[in-house]
């Protein structure tokens, strides 16, 4: 991953992290039905943009996790769904 697109990560993703190379946020809601709801509105956006997270979902607990997996790192394409997924939050 390039500075530039680090420097933006850490100014506009404060929440999210960077572990094991995978751009990482964890999500709680107050319900199992909550997550769910969540979970679909994350892959509605994902579909459009045609970039997958991989997902985990534990109850009322949402884990979101990204990289662009042909290139092996994280990319543009994932920081513009991390910012498309924080819009979600309310």
């Amino acid at each position: 991953m390039n500075e530039e697109l680090m420097s933006k990560i850490k100014a506009d993703l404060t929440e999210w992290t960077i572990q094991n190379e995978l751009l990482v946020k964890e999500f709680v809601f107050s319900t199992f039905q909550d997550a769910i709801h969540f979970v679909n509105a994350v892959a509605k956006i994902a579909d459009e943009a045609d970039h997958h997270p991989d997902i985990f979902i534990s109850y009322n607990k949402v884990k979101i996790l990204l990289i662009t997996h042909d290139l092996g790192e994280i990319s543009e394409k994932d920081y513009a769904l991390a910012k498309e997924i924080k819009s979600l939050e309310v």
